[in-house]
């Protein structure tokens, strides 16, 4: 259980006993004030009138509780996970299919739609941006978050665009035109932004490419260290060669 539901459960709770200690302590009193003229006040009628008036302070309390946790901030409500979801998550390979899964049923939802072509292309300058942020130092660090930020614009400005667009047959007459006008200004806008994330993301692979290229005009030097490595491997599988015959040699002639 979520904090938020333990909060409303124990507000529930106290509010529930402040109300049967109220009732109690008003039954008390009341059998008190009726059966005490009748044969004056006995050890009966001081049980009776102390039982009510600790109902009474016992509902004064649970009363203040209550106060005292309702003026209280709810916690904000939990994300709720599904057990299957949640232990996937937990893995690299699991968060992948996981959002492999959502981008497809995103997809699904938005076939026939005006967008969906411009949403495509978002989704690949996406995998493409996320292939690239990790490369991405020094000035593109800033080029990467602001592609992260533009990317969660984009995204709900396309899921806005196709929700004016369904909700386009549902409109009266009268107001069919001003929803068209709206959607198609959506729509322009989400293709311009589209457009413009893949220039981010192009100018991004440029940065890459030439941070990869060093500065003189000399190979890197893990280059020679591979150049080295492989004729060192086939030196030494040379001479194991070499050796093979030379014992083969020496046996035939025993």
């Amino acid at each position: 259980m979520d904090e938020r539901a333990r909060y409303f459960r124990r507000l529930k709770r106290l509010r529930g006993a402040a109300r049967r200690w109220s009732v109690l302590g008003g039954g008390l009193t009341a059998a008190t004030a009726v059966l005490t003229p009748y044969a004056g006040i006995g050890i009966a009628d001081a049980a009776w009138a102390a039982g009510a008036g600790a109902s009474a302070v016992l509902a004064w309390w649970r009363f203040s509780d209550h106060r005292q946790l309702a003026a209280t901030p709810a916690p904000p409500p939990a994300i709720a996970t599904p057990g299957l979801a949640g232990a996937l998550e937990k893995f690299p390979a699991g968060r992948t299919v996981l959002h492999e899964v959502r981008r497809q049923r995103t997809r699904f939802a938005l076939r026939g739609s005006v967008i969906a072509d411009s949403w495509d292309r978002l989704d690949r300058a996406s995998q493409t941006m996320s292939g690239l942020a990790g490369r991405l130092t020094g000035a593109g660090e800033t080029a990467a978050l602001e592609a992260a930020t533009a990317e969660t614009w984009l995204r709900d400005l396309g899921q806005r665009a196709a929700s004016v667009e369904r909700a386009i047959p549902l409109g009266q007459p009268g107001q069919k035109d001003a929803l068209v006008q709206s959607h198609a200004a959506l729509a322009e806008q989400f293709d311009e932004g589209v457009t413009a994330f893949e220039s981010l993301v192009a100018a991004a692979a440029s940065y890459v490419a030439e941070d990869g290229h060093p500065v003189a005009d000399t190979r890197h030097p893990a280059y020679f260290s591979l150049i080295e490595a492989t004729d060192r491997l086939r030196g030494i599988a040379e001479g194991l060669a070499e050796l093979r015959d030379s014992t083969s040699r020496f046996r035939a002639a025993s």
